[in-house]
């Protein structure tokens, strides 16, 4: 593990992370776990609340490509991508191969449709026992707590959770110990699963370059992001290697 302008990231693979979830799974125990890029290592940067939550995420993955190439600067050489979509149909596969319960919580509601279609057609003994597309506004504390205990009966061990940058992880954090499932906070893998979003071809992704295409595909919504986060990170991360990892 090793600490990006403050957030602990740790050198995984995909195998150590479904492994690690079946035993967490198997014994019923409330976990998150938060796949990051640029854009959460620079929210966390920028708010203290965001960046308290995750210091509580029981772990942390590089998923883009740019948080690889810091952990290899340094010293970590093997790490590796471990990007949230391609993590959650491993998760899947693992589930549906040990007859481990699955939900979903997020998403529109179309998505999600399409989404558990494709899912149980890739995946036929996989049971999906919870799928919930929640209001974009706050829940009532009474609405909160119908969820837990639809999430809790329904007997789900792993929870993919799809509410997007920073609201997902905060979500996670503010019902660990409450929900008895390995929670993943997956951001767009709903709707690229469901066929909703176009994925960038696989050399961009290789290369650290699929911002240049989900720019291009949704230039409103993610300019800001983009141009604001990519060249500070960039900046911090250098001033990092240079001084020191801020305390």
């Amino acid at each position: 593990m090793s600490s990006i302008l403050g957030v602990n990231v740790v050198a995984s693979s995909y195998d150590e992370v479904t492994e690690q979830t079946l035993l967490w799974a198997n014994m019923g125990e409330s976990r998150t776990l938060v796949f990051a890029n640029v854009h959460v290592i620079m929210e966390a940067f920028d708010d203290a609340a965001y960046h308290g939550c995750l210091s509580r995420a029981d772990m942390i993955n590089p998923d883009g490509v740019p948080l690889v190439w810091a952990l290899k600067l340094m010293g970590l050489k093997h790490a590796s991508r471990v990007y949230g979509p391609d993590c959650t149909i491993a998760m899947l596969k693992k589930a549906a191969a040990n007859n481990v319960p699955v939900g979903f919580y997020g998403g529109s509601p179309d998505v999600l449709d399409a989404l558990q279609n494709i899912v149980c057609r890739d995946y036929p003994n996989l049971t999906i026992s919870f799928a919930m597309s929640p209001p974009f506004r706050k829940l009532t504390d009474e609405e909160d707590a119908a969820v837990v205990q639809q999430i809790t009966e329904s007997g789900a061990r792993i929870l993919f959770v799809g509410l997007g940058c920073p609201k997902q992880e905060k979500w996670m954090i503010e019902h660990a110990g409450r929900i008895p499932a390995v929670m993943f906070g997956v951001g767009a893998a709903f709707d690229f699963i469901a066929g909703r979003k176009l994925q960038a071809p696989r050399w961009m992704m290789r290369n650290g370059l699929e911002w240049i295409f989900r720019f291009c595909i949704e230039p409103r919504r993610l300019a800001r992001r983009y141009l604001k986060h990519n060249p500070r990170f960039v900046f911090l991360f250098a001033r990092q290697m240079i001084l020191g990892p801020r305390t």
